[in-house]
């Protein structure tokens, strides 16, 4: 039985097969499930049992909690192994409102960079999004989410700000976008408030906007992590 069904959650598509570094690969597994209590606080990830659960060799799965242990994601307890560390509400919502600042940076920025034609592509796409949480279908809400939000990041032209976003995002659980209460709904609605900033031309409104979309998912998070008592 895989990781994540053994440990009683839902399972995640993930590969460990192609281009990206294996141990960032087994790093965002593991470091997505300390976000939804897969691993739970206190518990010690097993280096040999978790590479046999993966399918992948111990080595990387050592490079992955030598990473995710300079994250503080982890702790290194001598001669015991690499223990979960409490994951609290203050962690949560401090990613979250980190995050929203960066997004409604970008966001603000490319209110003024968007052409007519990206704003109907954006605005194509959403009722794509829409119709799909209609149907159910979340795994295309979350392609469609992620492709909307990508497309305001790199409109802004500001790189650098997007790779720092990027690091934010690494520890939202994306492999969970369906278990989250909430999540589907407010991609279908909370972009109209930001796609119309955009069409106005209105950093400052769209920077409020994404801000507040964000704020919005990241409280969505917490409450479906306090449900299943995973902060300490």
């Amino acid at each position: 039985m895989g990781a994540a069904q053994g440990r009683g959650s839902s399972p995640r598509r993930t590969s460990f097969g192609d281009k990206q570094q294996l141990s960032e690969k087994v790093a965002a597994y593991i470091r997505e499930g300390i976000m939804v209590g897969q691993f739970r606080a206190g518990e010690y990830i097993r280096t040999e049992r978790l590479a046999e659960e993966l399918g992948v060799s111990p080595t990387p799965v050592r490079e992955a909690l030598m990473l995710l242990g300079s994250e503080g994601s982890v702790r290194w307890e001598p001669r015991r192994g690499y223990r979960v560390v409490p994951l609290t509400t203050r962690d949560v919502s401090d990613l979250f409102r980190v995050q929203a600042f960066i997004a409604g940076e970008l966001a603000a920025r490319a209110a003024t960079e968007l052409r007519d034609d990206e704003l109907d592509l954006l605005e194509e796409t959403q009722a794509k999004l829409e119709q799909a949480e209609r149907d159910g279908d979340f795994e295309l809400v979350e392609t469609l989410n992620y492709r909307i939000h990508r497309t305001i990041n790199k409109a802004s032209d500001s790189a650098r700000l997007a790779v720092l976003l990027g690091v934010t995002v690494n520890y939202v659980p994306l492999g969970y976008y369906a278990s989250i209460e909430g999540w589907s709904s407010a991609s279908a609605h909370d972009h109209s408030a930001i796609f119309q900033a955009l069409r106005a031309r209105d950093p400052e409104g769209a920077r409020r906007a994404m801000s507040a979309h964000i704020e919005h998912v990241g409280g969505q998070l917490v409450d479906h992590l306090r449900r299943r008592e995973v902060l300490s």
